[in-house]
């Protein structure tokens, strides 16, 4: 039976729905601009939202702002547009500090294996004050090793650069064959740790890109994190309970 040292994560939509989260942050802020006076529907301000956010990225930091400059409303004659535009940032955080957290196993799953003793950290793509956020606004970070956290941005190195992975190793002194990768993308998440020889697993609950037809074959394949216990205990040897329960 093969043994590992730790098991190291995806961030976006692994431990929790980021596609889900986004489209709700973006839809209350919306609708928060329409009310605020842009005189426009709300479906005519998301679909331009939309193709603002395709045009520039998610880590862009002023779509609101574009956004405006794109839809010249008439209401703007009549209304300060940083007024509008603070209402939209306004909805966008209320939504996170009400609505993000994580998937209900992930929690129970962190604390599994650390009293299991195996090491629990992230590998994530993207800025590093958002991504480092994301992580205390889901309460993840009681849960994992403190320097087991590895944020592309702050690392210099984007995924799917398997130089990413082969750092988090480095530093944490850990050989790929023990170590196992969980995470949604198969050409980001699962191709780059899979050639270095680490063990993988594709967390399809909240995959946005079918692996079919990509050519990555993850060592397995999951739909949720209780799966994911069963495997660690029985082809890994990992003392997982046999059913993940959240402490209250």
């Amino acid at each position: 039976m093969a043994s590992l040292d730790a098991v190291l994560f995806d961030l976006d939509d692994t431990l929790f729905s980021t596609t889900a989260f986004a489209r709700l942050a973006r839809s209350n802020a919306v609708r928060a601009m329409v009310e605020a006076g842009l005189g426009l529907s709300e479906a005519v301000v998301q679909a331009e939202l939309d193709e603002v956010i395709a045009e520039f990225s998610s880590n862009y930091d002023n779509h609101f702002d574009k956004l405006l400059q794109r839809l010249r409303p008439e209401s703007l004659r009549r209304t300060n547009p940083a007024l509008i535009v603070a209402a939209g940032v306004a909805a966008y955080h209320d939504t996170k500090f009400r609505e993000l957290e994580p998937f209900k196993d992930v929690i129970p799953l962190l604390d599994a294996l650390g009293d299991a003793g195996l090491v629990r950290g992230i590998i994530t793509h993207g800025w590093t004050a958002k991504q480092a956020e994301k992580l205390v606004r889901l309460g993840l970070v009681p849960h994992l090793n403190a320097n087991a956290v590895f944020i592309s941005d702050q690392i210099g190195i984007s995924k799917p650069n398997p130089k990413l992975y082969q750092t988090a190793l480095a530093d944490l002194k850990l050989a790929a064959p023990r170590v196992m990768y969980v995470g949604d993308n198969p050409l980001h998440d699962i191709a780059p740790p899979r050639q270095l020889g680490m063990v993988t697993a594709w967390a399809r609950r909240g995959a946005r890109q079918d692996i079919e037809g990509t050519g990555v074959r993850p060592d397995h394949v999951i739909d949720d994190f209780e799966e994911l216990a069963t495997i660690l205990r029985e082809q890994y040897g990992v003392a997982m309970p046999a059913k993940l329960v959240r402490a209250s």
